[in-house]
């Protein structure tokens, strides 16, 4: 059964298989980018953002060379920006210890940083033809359909118990063909909602369809409902140049730039606490305006509900002066033409994006 089941699948992929970008070559690099992005994110989300960075970062070397404040630059917009961090750590190592080409020995590979059994797998079956199964989300959700488990498929059991079945299906021939099918299977056959199963190679083998429970898996763990946080933003202009700030090294978007933003505690006290910060970070003292525009914006854990105003400040004998800018500062005075080479906090991105076009409305 198992032999038949990689037989059927791998016919099936070999003309219903979508042409992406990180299926023309076995490189093991490009295979650790392409599988990094998409994690938490959809193929057609991700064509645009890997082909730009592989025309700038075309190998493992040029990445590792590169700086963090660039290479977060290059990956704005993909979101969870720890996984692009880990990838620079791990592509590092890789240049460092292993003479930039990615180790094909399982312990070895997952000792890198930011690779974990996952993306081991892919890499270890689809660049160097090992048989080791690459077990995601979708992965998941096909096996939890063609043997009907009906226990929820986050715990860890559960997962291991799964992998072990793709490990006994998986063939020694074509192993990265195999995990890519079944990964392909889930994108486009063997969907969360609405599976199409008459579409489905190996329909003939999969038990919740002869029992009509494919609708009902796999089993999920309830999402906790993401925590709203209210912020307050506001927008400084002098002299054409704008005031923003660095967020810290750690945590939540590290090291990227926002419009100074404090925590809504009391409505009453944003200007308060606009004031205390700004004074603090920049030694500067500001008067709050109108409200110009509210975003929000979601995490996988939390919603940023932001309101930005406008503001104005004047600048004490302590505070940096307009022309000393440092891009490596905690905070900064840059033209409108300098934001393009800044990486912005996700929701700050959006307000750039808003501020932009209300200037070429106005010019």
């Amino acid at each position: 059964m198992l032999k038949k089941i990689a037989d059927d699948l791998l016919k099936w992929y070999d003309h219903a298989a979508r042409d992406l970008l990180w299926r023309q070559d076995k490189d093991p690099y490009k295979i650790w980018v392409s599988e990094i992005m998409l994690q938490q994110t959809r193929v057609e989300a991700v064509k645009p953002y890997y082909e730009r960075w592989i025309n700038r970062y075309p190998d493992a070397q040029t990445l590792a060379d590169s700086s963090e404040e660039e290479v977060m630059r290059y990956w704005q917009g993909l979101g969870y920006y720890a996984r692009a961090r880990n990838l620079l750590r791990g592509v590092r190592e890789v240049c460092s210890s292993y003479n930039g080409r990615v180790p094909d020995d399982k312990l070895a590979i997952q000792s890198i940083p930011g690779i974990g059994e996952y993306t081991a797998g892919a890499i270890l079956s689809i660049a160097y033809d090992r048989a080791e199964p690459a077990v995601d989300g979708n992965v998941l959700r096909v096996f939890s359909r063609l043997y009907c488990i009906s226990e929820e498929i986050s715990q860890a059991n559960v997962k291991k118990r799964i992998a072990e079945l793709v490990r006994q299906a998986i063939p020694t021939e074509r192993p990265g063909d195999f995990n890519q099918a079944l990964m392909e299977l889930g994108a486009t056959v063997c969907t969360p909602r609405n599976p199409c199963c008459s579409d489905c190679p190996v329909i003939d083998f999969c038990v919740a369809f002869q029992k009509q429970r494919q609708a009902d898996l796999p089993v999920k763990r309830q999402k906790t409902r993401a925590k709203a946080i209210l912020l307050a933003s506001v927008i400084i202009q002098q002299q054409d140049r704008y005031l923003l700030i660095r967020r810290p090294n750690q945590g939540l978007l590290a090291g990227m730039w926002e419009f100074p933003t404090v925590e809504i505690i009391e409505e009453s006290a944003i200007e308060s606490s606009l004031s205390e910060y700004l004074q603090r970070i920049a030694g500067v003292s500001f008067a709050m305006g109108e409200k110009m525009f509210d975003l929000t914006h979601l995490f996988s854990h939390r919603k940023w509900e932001i309101s930005f105003y406008k503001g104005s400040v004047s600048i004490n004998e302590k505070a940096q002066s307009l022309g000393e800018t440092s891009k490596t500062a905690q905070y900064g005075w840059f033209y409108p033409a300098e934001w393009p080479q800044l990486c912005f906090a996700g929701p700050h991105q959006k307000a750039v994006h808003y501020l932009l076009s209300a200037k070429n409305n106005d010019s």
